[in-house]
Parts: structure tokens; C-alpha cells; sequence
């Protein structure tokens, strides 16, 4: 059981003793009740509690109220910690006996509140579903044909996902009591790269393991050229309106012109500040990148335990990643990108045009500046990958932090946040003039090609579920931006929940947000690796700055090399047409 539904297990026992105690008129609370479920509470949100507060609580007079908490620490059910040196002052926490305890109570009622509902399988424990959930979600239309399944023929859908908060969030709404459409059993959350591996071993099997699948949306083209997901244009027939959703996310779910994915929640790399510790020293949020060494040098006391800034620096995806978007902030793609009206292009290109942009002004700014974030970073930023990194800025350890809007939800919803409130969210800094552009990412919900016909319009359904705006308008409003819907960006409750929707939006207006800075290439994954190779070697000081630049354009180059010689293999006509219908023909033999 996690700490939201050991939270919503007592605001549930709560609410039931309330009408016992104002229908039957009841003078005399029960004081012990009140105590553990008070010490709980706060222990959970991280709060501190005085011994003045836990009087107030018991509903019991004032001396024996503290004659009882006097003996709740005397028998050992509660601990003190000194608050100060001197130890005249502390907090009260639960025991760990009392805590294990209490853990095991919320438990059974849990389990008990949902066999006595008769709405879980016997054969379930407690750790199969979710109690909690999200209000909304119980006034919305559920989808038939899943239920149906479920209860006639004991049918379950299975989903692979990566493992963060949204889809920890999105397998908790499924498994929740009220919802029941599924187990925790039927999810597999897996970190990025096992994702990956795993999606494309899945791929590889007679028959697929899963019925719903979520990839990065830099994967989409090589899944999409080797035939690894079916496309999902008849989806708009279960639900699903491409119009619902911002042009440029929805365009992230295709692959020459080809409808794969559908975007199931997007997030954006900015820069976060400290704006309490920048009001206090007179300083701008910094816009360039020269501003942003200024503005770490400024704070960077690492004797003191004070950072300037943290990001995402570990060898492989996050340094590889950080170098992309970086180079994108200078005004460049890793590799030649056919520019558009807005921006560089990522569809309809000619593998044959591509080649690595890695050894040119762009690419020796962005080296050169990460190079200057390590001077104002942990010593050890190098090993630091994506929530290890916020992690430092989240314990108020840095005056700033580059993050994705996906985990920056933290600063604000963490319990044990040392920011929050405190967080100004700023548009990439530029490097060499250029613009301000925003990195977007996130992930897309598949249909695996060997996933049997039979079970297709189920997974059809369940997508259609999982994107619709009531289910993205809970998650929203629950902490998780950026939603790729328009209805859910615009509306006003979800911009006061999470104020990382108003900031995102106001980037999108000014034509910011962009995609071109992880191209969804069949190469992307093998350029990421060479990257996250080279340029950690760089950073690390084991090649120089131009070593390590031109063996990333030249492993880069081959990689490119090999893409154009399959494509010419397939058909000397235009590369793209021809490749998709590779891709449709690998369906259909799968199928």
C-alpha cells in the first residue's frame, strides 16, 4: 500500500465515524483513534507535530488529553526528536511498531472494503488494486465492451508502460475499486531502456505478450519501419479525434503520414528556479546560457552543501538527451533536419539527405557549455540520471534545475518537497543567439502487430479510455501536465491545480514547443547510444572536446549510411512510400 492510499484509507474510516458521532450525539470522541490517525497523516505528508497539536486533537479535555499522550511516549507508542541542540523542543513521530501496525489495519480494511463490495476476485490480494482514485472518474462512461469481456469470459487486458508517476497513476485509476477494470498484476512498468528492450523483444514473439503497449516518441520510427505496431487510423472510429489534441503532439503518433500511436501524455524540458533564493540576490531568471553560469556561480557553495544547478548528466539516454536538447537551444538538430515554417522538420524525410551536424559551431557551444554546468554542479553530476538529479533541487540543495515538466510535478506535489511554492518554470536558455524553443517528448499508446485480431478492438477501446479527456483531465488535475488534449490544457481547473499547464501553454502560444530535437528516425535510438557515449567520454575528460565530436559525427555518419542502403534495398522509388509499404507488408505477415 502507497502512502495516497494509506492517506485515503484514513480520510475513508474518518468519514464513516463521523455520522456515528452526530447522529447518536456524542459527547466523548475516541481520543486514541484521533491521536494515531493525526501522528499517521502528518508522518506521511512530512509535517512536524508539537505536542500542542496532538492535544488539540483528541476531543478529550485539555489535562487528560495530555496525561495521554504522556503515556502514548512513556509506553513507547510515540517518539520525540529533538528540533534543536538543546533538545527543549522535538516532534512527535508514530514508533515504527505503531507505524507497522497501523500499516497492517489500513491494509485489512482495504481488503475488506472491496470483498464485502463484491467487486474483486477472491484469488486478489491487496497489493491487485488501488483504493482511492479520482472523483471524476466515477461519473464517466467506462468502456463496455472491456467489462463485458471481463465478466463473461474472465478476459484481461495486459499493458507494458514505463515506469514513472503517470502510468503509476494510470494503473492505479484502472485497478481502482470503483473502476475494477483491472489488477496491478496485468501492468508491466519498466524504466526507459528496459522499456525499450522489452517492447522490442515483444515484437519479436509469435504472438504478442501484451495487448497495449507504450514507446517514447522518439522510437516511433524505427517500431513503425520494422513493423513492430500496427497503425491505429481506424481508432477515430472507438473514440479517439486527432482533433481533440494539439497539431504538433498528434503529429508525434505519425510516421509518414501513417497514424502508429496516440499520445497519451507529453512533457516539455525547462529550467527551474529557486525564485525565493534569485529574489534575494537581485537576479533574472537567466535566458541564455551564459546567464545561467552567471547565475550558478552566484550560488554555487558546494561546502555548504549549495549546488547552482543540476541535470541530467549520467552516461547513455540522459547525457545523450541533454546534449540534444542543448544543441537544439543553439539553434541546431544533431543531424540535417529539412527546416519548415516553424522549425525543423521531422517528417517525410529523405534518409538519403541525413547526415550528422554533430562538428559544427552548434555542437562545440553546447560541449563547451556543459562543460561550464559541471563547474556549478554536484561533483558527482556525472552519475546522475533524470530523478536522482531533481532529487538534489526537490531538497532545496540547488538554486536551479532542467527538467521535464513530467517530473518537475514533484517540486509542487512531493510531500517532501523543500521548494515548493518556491519554483519559477522559464523556456530553455539559448545558446549563440538562437531562439528560446522548448523540447517536447513523452509517450505513445500502441497496438502491437502480433497481437491477435480478436483481441485488437479491445486494446482499440482501452486506448480510446486512457486518452479521453476525462481520463487526461484527472490525471491533470492530480499533478501530471501536460495533457495532449486541447479541452484539457484550456480548462481553468486544471491551470489552478497544476501551474505547469499555464506555463507550457504560454510556450506553445509563443510557437515554442517543439519535437525536431529527438528525431523520430528508424536511426534515433543508435545515434542516442553514440551519444551518450562520446560526450560522456568528453565530459569525463577521457577525449578531448574535438576527439570526441568527430567520432560521434563519424559512428553517426555510418549509422546514417547503413539506414540509407536498407532504403534503397526496399525500392529505388521515393524512400518514404516505399518504406511504409515494407512496413504494412511486415503487418500483414505478421498478422
Amino acid at each position: 500500500m502507497n502512502d495516497q492510499e494509506m492517506l485515503r484509507v484514513i480520510d475513508f474510516i474518518q468519514q464513516t465515524r463521523d455520522p456515528l458521532h452526530e447522529l447518536m450525539k456524542l459527547s466523548d470522541d475516541d481520543p486514541m483513534w484521533n491521536i494515531i490517525a493525526f501522528l499517521m497523516k502528518n508522518e506521511i505528508l512530512g509535517l512536524p507535530v508539537k505536542v500542542a497539536s496532538l492535544v488539540q486533537v483528541t476531543g478529550v479535555p485539555y489535562t487528560t488529553s495530555r496525561r495521554l499522550v504522556s503515556r502514548l511516549v512513556a509506553d513507547g507508542h510515540i517518539v520525540r526528536t529533538p528540533r534543536t541542540k538543546s533538545g527543549k523542543t522535538y516532534d512527535l513521530h508514530p514508533s515504527k511498531e505503531l507505524a507497522d501496525s497501523f500499516s497492517k489495519y489500513a491494509v485489512a480494511i482495504k481488503s475488506l472494503i472491496a470483498h464485502t463490495l463484491g467487486m474483486r476476485p477472491t484469488k486478489e490480494t491487496e497489493d491487485d488494486y488501488y483504493f482511492g482514485g479520482t472523483p471524476s472518474l466515477s461519473q464517466t462512461m467506462l468502456p463496455r465492451n472491456l467489462f463485458q469481456k471481463q465478466y463473461t469470459e474472465n478476459l484481461e487486458l495486459r499493458f507494458l508502460l514505463c515506469d514513472d508517476n503517470y502510468f503509476m497513476a494510470m494503473r492505479n485509476m484502472w485497478a481502482d475499486l470503483r473502476c475494477n477494470l483491472a489488477s496491478r498484476r496485468n501492468f508491466d512498468l519498466l524504466p526507459q531502456q528496459e522499456l525499450y528492450e522489452k517492447a522490442a523483444d515483444n515484437a519479436r514473439r509469435a504472438v504478442s505478450e501484451y495487448d497495449v503497449i507504450t514507446i517514447d516518441m522518439a522510437w516511433l520510427g524505427e517500431f513503425a519501419e520494422k513493423g513492430y505496431i500496427r497503425p491505429v487510423g481506424d481508432l477515430q472510429n472507438e473514440g479517439v479525434n486527432p482533433r481533440g489534441f494539439d497539431p504538433i503532439i498528434w503529429s508525434t503518433g505519425l510516421w509518414e503520414g501513417v497514424e502508429y500511436g496516440v499520445p497519451i501524455y507529453c512533457t516539455a524540458q525547462l529550467l527551474a528556479t529557486r525564485r525565493d533564493l534569485f529574489s534575494e540576490k537581485g537576479i533574472q531568471a537567466p535566458g541564455s546560457f551564459d546567464e545561467v553560469i552567471a547565475a550558478g556561480r552566484a550560488f554555487h557553495e558546494p561546502a555548504k552543501g549549495r549546488y547552482g544547478i543540476v541535470w541530467d548528466a549520467a552516461r547513455g539516454m540522459p547525457v545523450a538527451q541533454s546534449f540534444m536538447f542543448f544543441m537544439g537551444a543553439s539553434g541546431s538538430p544533431v543531424i540535417s533536419l529539412p527546416r519548415g515554417r516553424t522549425g525543423y522538420v521531422t517528417q517525410g524525410i529523405d534518409p538519403g539527405e541525413l547526415s550528422p551536424m554533430i562538428e559544427s559551431d552548434a555542437g562545440r557551444a553546447t560541449l563547451d557549455y556543459m562543460h561550464r554546468l559541471i563547474d556549478i554542479s554536484p561533483y558527482d553530476i556525472l552519475d546522475k540520471a533524470w530523478d536522482e538529479a531533481l532529487g538534489v533541487f526537490l531538497s532545496g540543495k540547488s538554486a536551479m534545475a532542467y527538467c521535464e515538466t513530467m517530473r518537475a510535478s514533484r517540486l509542487d506535489g512531493d510531500a517532501h518537497s523543500v521548494v515548493r511554492r518556491k519554483v519559477q518554470y522559464v523556456p530553455q536558455p539559448s545558446g549563440l543567439g538562437a531562439s528560446r524553443v522548448t523540447p517536447i517528448g513523452g509517450y505513445l499508446l500502441m497496438i502491437p502487430s502480433n497481437l491477435p485480431e480478436d483481441r485488437v478492438k479491445l486494446a482499440a477501446e482501452a486506448i480510446s479510455w486512457m486518452t479521453s479527456h476525462d481520463a487526461m483531465r484527472a490525471h491533470v488535475t492530480n499533478g501530471f501536465p501536460i495533457a495532449p488534449r486541447f479541452s484539457v490544457s484550456s480548462d481553468p481547473e486544471t491551470v489552478v491545480v497544476s501551474p505547469l499547464v499555464r506555463v507550457v501553454e504560454k510556450i506553445a502560444r509563443r510557437h515554442l514547443l517543439q519535437t525536431w530535437q529527438r528525431p523520430p528516425i528508424p536511426e534515433y535510438t543508435a545515434i542516442e547510444g553514440v551519444l551518450g557515449d562520446e560526450i560522456h567520454a568528453a565530459l569525463t575528460r577521457q577525449k578531448s572536446d574535438t576527439a570526441a565530436l568527430h567520432d560521434a559525427a563519424n559512428r553517426i555518419a555510418r549509422i546514417l549510411n547503413a539506414g540509407k542502403e536498407t532504403a534503397a534495398r526496399v525500392s529505388p522509388l521515393r524512400p518514404g512510400t516505399q518504406r511504409r509499404a515494407a512496413s504494412r507488408q511486415h503487418i500483414v505477415a505478421a498478422e
